[in-house]
């Protein structure tokens, strides 16, 4: 008896686990049509595998899918207004812009600062506020308040997912206003007869610039730029040399999948004004030109670290410059020494490094100036320059916790009347480092009274003590009494909204020779004192558009800063209390 043999299981054409039968393809799904005026036209079927379906405009899919309704005043989901999709041509005519992958970025900040301190203000003997006052200071406590709002827009041409863009237009302006109210006269203001407070305001032109991107270098995109106009520019990883926005023309690019960076930039440099710090575009730049070179290497000269070289040359023209602030105290030439104006050549060669060793990270620079002052101020003669600074943080992760050393040595002049000058001093410093502005010593200005008129130690959001006039308006100074610092700090992210910080340097000069020279007096000790600060930094929506800082610093004085600053009934003790909120969009 014949059996017949069972029909055969039936076919599974199925993909199981992402897997599918060899030699079957799917149904084609049915035709899509989508509606989108404005968006790319869709690529031929031909650019797609047959398992795949073209989207022809992938920056309005989320719109057109109803998941996302976009909202101009929106920062967290995609928005025209930050450059999350190209700009509709049709609803922009007046634009001169071609093609359709052009992109508009808007953004808008409002810093609000109110501090209050105490530092050792000068009294004037024939405009003092209290007639008992005896003493050459007087009542040490003033009151900061300033807002500054910044807008800022940018238009760019290229799709910049993954590559520069190929054509960069950005303008940013900023408006500020501050008060300030002090106990003495004199000290805002050079004429007696106006008050202990001032309110002032100004709009500055921060960024005004075009970039254009040459050429790709490789299918990674690595590039070759220029950007010409008003441009941000930090020379090293903690801005120790010069941290600005100023006019100049800049040539920048990468190579080797952006492990290898460089920059050739020229800046003249322009004035600020006196009260904001701001640019003051419409008055004269200055006769101050800055030439520099740098590249980055990742992974040189260990793995994990980025070194950088930096070679700098600050040319200088200005001894026939008499320079006037807004509030009618003279800042070029200083009023220090013979009070002649001076010109200097100064080259800057640096190396500095960032990144980390195992578990510890590391941020270095170590400069040396070279140079020639035209006209030295103790003694009306030539001088050359020879000078140098080193600084280092180290920092080591525990789980929310970051604990910081830092270290920083800056030469002071040894023999002020020789013709070398071996005081270091920087072309425009910003420094983030050591507690950055919740520093004491890094945020306020100590008044240099007794040796010169109108001359600060050290210049606000600065560590070094050049004895200059100004750090926006007054020259380098390489006759200056140096700095060394050893600190610790460490930060707390106690949640990914709340952070505590805390930080302690000790601080002294370097050499005390210049300053002895312009107190004429014999022996000032180095202790400058204790830097003591701490810091609260909220971000209730784990961003950066809402940051809330509260923070307060004292500086216990010790024998050097006493010496210089002695007043009656001083406690020795001086502070800053900093309120800051700072809004972005």
């Amino acid at each position: 008896m014949e059996v017949e043999p069972p029909e055969p299981p039936a076919v599974d054409n199925e993909s199981i686990d992402g897997r599918r039968r060899p030699g079957y393809n799917d149904p084609l799904p049915d035709l899509v049509t989508q509606e989108n005026e404005g968006a790319f036209r869709a690529p031929p079927p031909e650019a797609f595998p047959t398992d795949q379906l073209p989207i022809p405009d992938r920056w309005r899919l989320i719109e057109s899918l109803g998941l996302v309704t976009e909202k101009w005043w929106d920062p967290y989901n995609q928005n025209t207004y930050k450059g999350d999709r190209p700009i509709n041509r049709d609803k922009v005519p007046w634009l001169p812009i071609k093609g359709d992958d052009w992109f508009f970025v808007a953004n808008a900040i409002s810093d609000t600062v109110v501090e209050a301190r105490t530092f050792p203000i000068p009294v004037g003997v024939q405009t003092t506020q209290d007639p008992d006052r005896l003493d050459v200071f007087g009542d040490p406590a003033s009151l900061v308040l300033s807002q500054t709002f910044i807008t800022g827009f940018a238009l760019l041409k290229g799709n910049t997912a993954y590559k520069p863009p190929d054509v960069e237009y950005r303008a940013t302006l900023a408006f500020n206003v501050n008060y300030v109210d002090v106990p003495e006269r004199r000290v805002l203001f050079v004429e007696p007869t106006k008050p202990t407070h001032r309110l002032d305001h100004f709009v500055g032109v921060q960024e005004l610039f075009f970039d254009y991107h040459i050429r790709n270098t490789s299918d990674r995109y690595d590039f070759d730029s220029f950007r010409i106009g008003i441009q941000p520019f930090q020379a090293d990883f903690r801005g120790f040399l010069f941290q600005d926005q100023q006019l100049g023309l800049r040539f920048f690019g990468t190579r080797d999948n952006n492990r290898f960076q460089y920059n050739v930039a020229a800046f003249w440099r322009l004035e600020k004004d006196t009260n904001s710090g701001l640019n003051a575009v419409t008055q004269t730049p200055r006769d101050d030109f800055l030439f520099i070179a740098n590249a980055y290497r990742q992974d040189f000269l260990i793995p994990a670290l980025t070194s950088q070289i930096t070679l700098a040359y600050n040319r200088n023209r200005e001894a026939d410059d008499v320079e006037i602030d807004d509030n009618g105290f003279p800042v070029r030439p200083a009023l220090l020494g013979t009070l002649r104006g001076r010109e200097y050549d100064v080259l800057y060669v640096g190396y500095n490094a960032d990144g980390r060793i195992g578990r510890i990270n590391l941020t270095a620079s170590a400069y040396g100036a070279f140079g020639e002052d035209r006209n030295s101020f103790f003694t009306d003669r030539p001088a050359d320059i020879r000078a140098f600074f080193a600084a280092a943080e180290a920092s080591y992760d525990r789980d929310w916790m970051r604990f910081r050393l830092s270290g920083a040595y800056a030469s002071g002049d040894g023999d002020p009347y020789d013709d070398v000058e071996t005081g270091y001093d920087a072309v425009f410093e910003n420094p983030i480092f050591a507690g950055a502005d919740t520093s004491y010593w890094i945020r306020q200005t100590i008044p240099f009274a007794g040796g010169g008129r109108a001359i600060s130690v050290n210049g606000r959001n600065g560590i070094l003590n050049s004895l200059r006039s100004s750090k926006e308006q007054g020259q380098s100074n390489f006759n200056n009494p140096g700095l060394i610092l050893a600190g610790a700090g460490a930060d707390f992210d106690l949640t990914p909204e709340f952070r505590l910080s805390a930080n302690a340097n000790h601080l002294w000069f370097e050499n005390t020779a210049t300053i002895e020279a312009l107190r004429n007096e014999g022996s000032i000790p180095k202790d400058i004192g204790w830097d003591l600060s701490a810091a609260a930094i909220w971000r209730p929506k784990a961003t950066q558009n809402i940051v809330l800082r509260l923070s307060g610093a004292a500086l216990l004085s010790g024998d050097g800063f006493d010496d210089l600053f002695d007043r009656l009934g001083d406690s020795g003790t001086y502070y800053s209390l900093l309120a800051n909120v700072v809004l972005t969009y």
